[in-house]
């Protein structure tokens, strides 16, 4: 069936008129896909550490800095919803990376109980540096290019499920 026909699931792609095997209930870790997205996470994560550090920014700042590097002017409620982030998280992050000279922070004019962020001189020239990073991550996943848009349309899914599926109490 040509890749265009198909609907991704999680862990394989199949018909859309065919509903999924399901996995077998299981308590044993390694059948678990949370501590593989755990492991692969944390993997993901040390390797961006030494890049980053050069940096001088943790991986969520890193995070802010992209969505500002794709659109400047963002407000903070903007980055939470894009990164998942309350603001009592995103706040102390956005304050640090203020403190370092990379981000402004102002309240809006037309809306004084919106605050909007903007990169500095000195966060714009980061990009240029943080496009190595992503360059080299590429590099030391050695997926073809199918395969990574396929993964990343896989964990979309994924994280969609997980976000629409009722919780059981």
């Amino acid at each position: 069936m040509p890749r265009d026909k198909m609907v991704p699931t999680l862990g394989a792609m199949t018909q859309t008129s065919e509903e999924p095997r399901l996995p077998s209930p299981s308590v044993a870790l390694d059948d678990q896909l949370c501590f593989a997205l755990y492991a692969a996470s944390r993997a993901m994560t040390a390797r961006y550490r030494p890049m980053l550090e050069e940096l001088g920014l943790t991986y969520p700042q890193y995070l802010v800095m992209m969505l500002l590097w794709e659109e400047d002017q963002q407000t903070v409620g903007q980055l939470g919803h894009r990164l998942a982030l309350d603001s009592g998280t995103l706040s102390p992050l956005l304050k640090r990376l203020t403190s370092a000279g990379l981000v402004t922070r102002h309240r809006r004019v037309e809306d004084e109980r919106s605050v909007s962020i903007a990169l500095t001189d000195e966060g714009r020239a980061l990009r240029d540096k943080a496009f190595a990073i992503s360059q080299d991550m590429i590099c030391a996943l050695r997926l073809d290019v199918d395969d990574f848009a396929d993964l990343k349309q896989t964990l979309h899914v994924l994280t969609q499920r997980v976000n629409e599926s009722p919780r059981s109490s």
